[in-house]
């Protein structure tokens, strides 16, 4: 599967884009810190709150298609540990659910997001794994 970060139309490795409903449109404006996501319908919506620049976006949509491969399945979801800090920083994370939370770091690792703090070399593995799947460079 080519990757590709671009527009709605084509939509981004695989998966595709959308507008956000009213609905999400909502809950964006009260929570401008979230920069998109990967919708129930498994399509990717950006936050047109968000002041992200265009590079910053391109990691938000590789993130979330990321999420969405694992939530589909796929690829096999990922099965490993978290590290202390790890666990400590997503312990409110959600509704608290592992695998939610083992998806959101290895989307996180695979788009250079800090966040997902420092990777174990197990982490690593599965990201490569998921990087090669996805087609990223």
């Amino acid at each position: 599967m080519p990757g590709n970060v671009t527009g709605y139309a084509e939509g981004v490795y695989g998966v595709g884009m959308r507008e956000p409903y009213e609905s999400e449109l909502k809950y964006f404006k009260a929570n401008p810190h979230v920069a998109g996501m990967a919708a129930e319908d498994d399509k990717i919506i950006l936050n047109p709150y968000s002041t992200l620049k265009p590079q910053e976006q391109d990691a938000v949509k590789l993130n979330e298609a990321a999420r969405v491969h694992m939530r589909r399945g796929m690829i096999d979801a990922p099965r490993y540990a978290l590290t202390p800090e790890q666990e400590k920083a997503f312990a409110n994370y959600g509704t608290g659910n592992i695998d939610d939370i083992r998806q959101t770091l290895a989307a996180r690792i695979l788009s250079g997001d800090p966040s997902a703090l420092t990777p174990t070399s197990e982490q690593q593995d599965y990201v490569k794994r998921l990087r090669q799947f996805m087609g990223v460079r």
